[in-house]
């Protein structure tokens, strides 16, 4: 029987090891191609983090190269007693697929008000009375997934798809992100051309309270654009110095918003222009490119997922198994975007054409 002093450092080496290949799959998005397709891939499996998500690609493609899996994507991922729960039962010899879990604890306070006042309590130990009481995130372990194709069992019900004709916007996405616009205080405006907005496909004035998308596109390329500048509102607001010094990441940020929208909702993704990882990733002084790609990465699915989870559209699913019971599954709901800051007091949209993370306390459901 294994102590627990050499449980715990088995449980270190499983997560040198993951962060190495964490570390390793962020350094393959080299282009911005690649950075697209990984979006992409990440919008089909949005409940989980960006961190999980790159894991859960490399690991699949590996899977898929030596003849494991007869895909070469994931079509749902859960965990091993979560495919019991839907009538499932991972193969003989399929390993998992290795995520970042993450490890909570309970602390209780009288003021909650008050940060440094939470403690953590102890096993079985209760809460004073008057006190509350919340699970926080204090660590990570490693915890395994298995694909679909890795399971026998039970059909699993497949919900509906959204399809679309080129340049067709899905039912409803325009309003749902208008109305999402609106409720942070912005005006949409209609314009008729790019010459009305300095030749851009839309724009955002931070100032006026506006935004403005030009008219002389597709439905689609219109939409897209609005989800775009939807991006920006939610996470550079003008209040804060820091991205005023990286404009090109707040765009990245914001067509990468726009882009995991459209995905999610079936829409093709080929058109959107993102550059090059390794010219926006560099830009942050101070802080190495793979961990600038990991935490744009992780504020776009959040910001994302923020937007669709306020749509009433039919939208492609989250990588969760159908019928799977989603506290489970998703560990608590997903933590609100916090802004970030913007570059400008304007920002008019482009034309179209690792270090281990010590996690503060925060409220359980932070989203491994």
């Amino acid at each position: 029987m294994a102590t627990r002093q050499e449980a715990r450092e088995a449980r270190e080496t499983k997560l040198d090891e993951l962060h190495e290949k964490l570390a390793g799959a962020v350094e393959q998005l080299v282009s911005g191609p690649d950075w697209a397709r990984a979006l992409a891939f990440a919008a089909r499996f949005r409940s989980r983090s960006f961190n999980n998500t790159l894991l859960i690609w490399v690991q699949h493609h590996g899977a898929y190269e030596q003849g494991r899996v007869p895909e070469p994507f994931p079509s749902y991922v859960a965990g091993y007693k979560q495919w019991q729960q839907l009538g499932r039962q991972v193969e003989k010899g399929q390993p998992g697929y290795q995520i970042l879990a993450p490890v909570t604890g309970r602390f209780a306070t009288a003021t909650p008000q008050d940060a440094e006042s939470w403690r953590r309590l102890g096993k079985g130990e209760k809460p004073r009375p008057g006190e509350v009481v919340r699970s926080k995130m204090v660590g990570v372990r490693p915890a395994y997934v298995w694909d679909t194709s890795q399971t026998t069992g039970d059909p699993i019900p497949e919900p509906p798809t959204p399809r679309l004709l080129e340049g067709e916007a899905p039912a409803g996405l325009w309003d749902g992100l208008a109305a999402q616009v609106q409720a942070a205080g912005f005006a949409v405006q209609r314009v008729p051309h790019e010459g009305m907005i300095h030749g851009a496909n839309g724009m955002t004035d931070y100032t006026a309270k506006t935004v403005a998308v030009r008219q002389s596109m597709d439905p689609a390329a219109q939409t897209k654009t609005l989800a775009h500048e939807l991006g920006h509102v939610l996470l550079h607001g003008p209040d804060a110095e820091e991205a005023r010094q990286h404009r090109g990441i707040g765009e990245v940020e914001a067509e990468s918003v726009a882009l995991m929208i459209g995905a999610a909702h079936g829409m093709d993704t080929s058109g959107y222009t993102i550059p090059y990882v390794s010219t926006w990733a560099a830009r942050v002084d101070g802080k190495e490119p793979v961990e600038v790609v990991k935490a744009a990465g992780e504020r776009v699915r959040k910001a994302a997922l923020t937007i669709l989870d306020r749509l009433d559209t039919v939208q492609v699913g989250d990588g969760t198994p159908p019928g799977l019971d989603r506290e489970a599954a998703h560990r608590g709901a997903p933590v609100p975007v916090r802004p970030a800051p913007e570059p400008s007091r304007q920002v008019a949209s482009l034309p179209e054409p690792g270090a281990r993370p010590v996690p503060a306390p925060a409220l359980e459901g932070q989203g491994l």
